[in-house]
């Protein structure tokens, strides 16, 4: 007798373990915006995260008004930490439809924010800044800023 209820006492708990596993929601980030949504997850846990893209580029006459002042590369810096850089002779000839076309394509990770205001600034070789501003980043949107010439720089 104590044999058939220790086995039915363990198929209860058994039973009941399962039952209780298989009805836990699955935790993830919900929003398909973010660079980790979770398809599968039932329950928003909070750890959504999102990038913003943006694209700094210049014509030819920028690239050729910089190489006369001896501007070999420009450097991107958001919020004063360089992202990247780029050659003074990679001129776009038109706006860049297309991620990557040309110009320097900064990723900056928005953390948990879907938008992010930053202060850009771009620097020579040298150090010295030619162009600086706020830039506003989006999750899944491409900011694109014509760095253009300004005889009064």
């Amino acid at each position: 007798m104590k044999k058939t209820s220790f086995i039915l006492m363990a198929l209860v708990i058994s039973a009941f373990a399962i039952m209780s596993s298989s009805c836990a929601k699955e935790k993830g980030c919900m929003d398909p915006d973010s660079i980790n949504y979770n398809p599968d997850a039932e329950e928003d846990d909070g750890s959504c995260e999102y990038v913003g893209n943006a694209i700094f580029w210049f014509d030819k006459m920028t690239s050729d008004s910089l190489m006369d002042y001896g501007v070999t590369t420009l450097k991107v810096y958001i919020d004063d930490i360089q992202e990247d850089e780029i050659s003074a002779s990679d001129y776009c000839n038109s706006e860049p439809v297309n991620l990557g076309d040309c110009g320097t394509l900064t990723i900056k990770n928005l953390g948990n924010n879907k938008s992010e205001t930053y202060t850009y600034s771009i620097k020579d070789q040298d150090g010295d800044t030619w162009w600086e501003g706020p830039i506003f980043l989006e999750a899944n949107d491409v900011r694109k800023i014509q760095l253009k010439w300004d005889e009064t720089l």
